[in-house]
């Protein structure tokens, strides 16, 4: 099995040394980096994953390159680990170069944001892409060394993947296979795709912890950080608790098109109890939100996105960080379209996005031209 990863960034580059474990696995990786291509290019190209327990995983991808008809030569199966608001060039990028002669199936981990119904606009006409993605990653990944080593976090129990509505069920049962063959934690295949779009993760996340710690109340509203700080061991009361205001609002996100399209979304459930099912033991206290993120063994370590003050001592959050980009511009509004098409109302997640887009004042305006002009239907 030839496996094409599109990226080579934390999930990337984790991906690639754990795929490598996999017997008669061929890993190719398309990344933007030329200098991470160059230097697998020279021979000094093993890759490295710092496991929990302090081992480590090691594997050289078979190629590492900035070529994607090289890169998507044969693959059997493509994994894109790009940010959501770069997919749609990605996307664009590799189209031409994907094979023709057999199905192919290309896949977002994970697959938030819409993944389906961009990679069907992007695919329009090939018949042999099937498209998927997975619920979320299979393990966090952290503190990259570009080109070197990643460290693994915790890891997830049991992963969740979907396909798009267009394929058949010879699609899903060849793509449940090919997933137990890359990952050790067993596979569940989703029935709708909306099961991944609508499931809670950094798109409600991200925002409401930068709402807790930069908000109008917040501690660090108008000052830098001392020291830096995670995104979950450090998350304030505030930020847990507009999470969970946001992900109620969510869940009646779920409620009314589960309604409205007739569907089964019940795998959708509340992120806390996401997180209990998905992380067990490693959460030593899973009372509340707030407990639950500050206590999560997975989520110790993960660094919020910052930058020195450019101004004095200090820290400020990174405006260029996949946090604003990636969770706010392209996530979180694709969840307030989604309402708005549905008509449910959304306070707390409409203050957080708004917030958020002041805050950092040079967003670019959200398109939604992924999302299908006739969806969810004539009401």
């Amino acid at each position: 099995m030839k496996v094409t990863i599109c990226g080579a960034g934390r999930t990337g580059h984790l991906n690639a040394v754990l795929f490598k474990q996999r017997p008669e696995t061929v890993v190719s990786v398309l990344t933007s980096s030329a200098s991470v291509a160059e230097q697998w290019a020279a021979g000094d190209g093993m890759w490295q994953a710092l496991t929990p327990e302090g081992h480590v995983l090691s594997g050289r991808p078979d190629y590492v390159g900035t070529d994607p008809g090289r890169a998507l030569e044969d693959a059997d199966i493509v994994v894109v680990t790009q940010p959501a608001h770069v997919r749609p060039e990605l996307l664009a990028r590799i189209a031409p170069h994907l094979p023709r002669g057999k199905a192919v199936y290309v896949g977002a981990i994970p697959g938030f944001c819409g993944f389906d119904w961009l990679a069907a606009g992007a695919f329009a006409g090939r018949e042999n892409v099937v498209i998927w993605g997975m619920k979320d990653v299979p393990h966090t990944a952290f503190e990259l060394v570009a080109g070197k080593q990643v460290r693994m976090g915790g890891a997830k129990a049991e992963l969740f993947a979907a396909l798009h509505a267009r394929e058949s069920a010879v699609d899903r049962d060849r793509l449940g296979g090919f997933l137990g063959q890359l990952f050790e934690a067993p596979v569940t295949m989703l029935d709708n795709y909306l099961e991944i779009t609508l499931t809670p993760g950094n798109a409600l996340m991200h925002p409401a912890v930068l709402y807790g710690l930069l908000g109008p109340d917040a501690p660090w509203r108008d000052k830098p950080f001392e020291t830096p700080i995670c995104w979950w061991s450090d998350c304030p009361r505030e930020g847990a608790e507009l999470l969970e205001a946001c992900d109620a609002e969510n869940q009646a996100i779920r409620n009314a098109a589960q309604e409205r399209l007739d569907i089964d979304l019940s795998s959708v459930k509340p992120l806390r109890q996401e997180l209990i099912e998905a992380y067990g033991d490693q959460i030593e206290d899973d009372r509340t939100m707030y407990s639950l993120l500050r206590t999560n063994r997975a989520y110790a370590g993960i660094q919020a996105p910052l930058i020195a003050n450019p101004h004095g001592a200090g820290y400020l959050i990174d405006r260029d960080s996949r946090a604003f980009h990636e969770d706010i511009a392209f996530g979180l509004a694709l969840l307030v379209e989604v309402a708005s098409r549905l008509r449910v109302p959304i306070p707390a997640i409409a203050k957080t996005y708004s917030w958020a887009r002041e805050y950092h004042g040079a967003l670019p305006q959200p398109s939604h031209a992924h999302i299908p002009t006739n969806w969810p239907g004539v009401a």
